[in-house]
């Protein structure tokens, strides 16, 4: 019988143990979320909508939730599902994870500017 209770202690301490981990990278998880979100505006038109970069699939690679009023700024865009940045910090979305339907570089300051396609041109700062 004290087998049975060491064992059922020990799977509740594991248990629990679990729990905690998880919920610390959890937690860890959502204070850095917000930094994630960007705003998206065109040609430094009033309008703008917001762009969240979510978790990493891959090395480079992360999901993209794209708000649907973006496509007041670029036709298509709402579509694109993915954030590739790439070795010298530009970053492309696409819808499939490889050919970019538009491309930013690190623009001066805290952001980015796009540059393919030429038009519209596209502007992501942090924040939202």
């Amino acid at each position: 019988m004290k087998l049975l209770a060491g064992l059922v202690a020990s799977v509740a301490l594991y248990g629990g143990i679990q729990v905690l981990q998880g919920g610390a990278v959890q937690s860890a998880a959502e204070e850095t979320g917000t930094s994630d979100i960007y705003r998206l505006t065109a040609n430094g038109d009033e309008a703008a909508c917001a762009v969240q970069r979510g978790a990493e699939v891959s090395e480079g690679l992360s999901l993209l939730r794209v708000a649907p009023n973006c496509r007041k700024l670029m036709p298509g865009i709402e579509r694109v599902k993915f954030w590739r940045e790439q070795a010298d910090g530009s970053v492309a979305f696409s819808e499939n994870g490889i050919d970019p339907v538009v491309t930013f570089s690190v623009a001066d300051g805290d952001g980015y500017e796009s540059y393919a396609p030429a038009a519209p041109l596209l502007s992501m700062s942090n924040g939202e």
